[in-house]
């Protein structure tokens, strides 16, 4: 039996339908994710200055600011862990590789802003009770937030989109 190649319909099919899952699975990714930082920055701007030094009203906007910041650093760090890896089709191939360089790349960026943002320009000031990572002093809850939300909600968002197509009876 011959094999035929696949006609250009199908392979515009096939690639329509993983562009729609590449960009399902990162909107997902960043409404879990803006919906994980709110409640991470609420239970941890507790660990600031700010907490203590500021009116109720300017805490919370404090938070929307950062969470709002947490939204574009996890969109720059998933579209700069895409770009780095050259997956092509991502989420069904590479997704373990992107899923740790975005991570990497916002620890990374994390511990940067929040050593400038401490150490050099004096935005904001940790209390006595944040735990501190030497060597630049970075506070433990921001790096953790980083190490942790990405490799939990990347699959969880992958998931997300993967669930009505299985529903549907379509592949996963």
């Amino acid at each position: 039996m011959r094999r035929t190649a696949p006609s250009e319909a199908a392979r515009s099919t096939a690639v329509t339908c993983r562009r729609r899952a590449a960009l399902g699975t990162a909107a997902a990714y960043l409404g879990l994710l803006l919906l994980a930082n709110l409640a991470w920055e609420a239970a941890h701007v507790r660990l600031y200055t700010l907490w203590t030094e500021a009116t109720p009203a300017e805490v919370w906007r404090a938070v929307l600011h950062c969470t709002a910041g947490d939204g574009v650093l996890g969109a720059a760090a998933l579209g700069v862990a895409l770009l780095l890896t050259g997956v092509r089709g991502w989420p069904a191939e590479g997704f373990g590789r992107v899923a740790a360089l975005a991570t990497l790349l916002g620890v990374a960026a994390t511990v940067a802003i929040e050593w400038a943002a401490v150490e050099v320009l004096g935005r904001w000031a940790y209390a006595p009770a944040m735990p501190r990572l030497p060597p630049l002093g970075t506070g433990l809850t921001p790096v953790l937030q980083w190490a942790l939300l990405p490799p939990l909600l990347l699959p969880a968002a992958r998931r997300l989109v993967a669930a009505p197509t299985r529903a549907a009876g379509g592949p996963p």
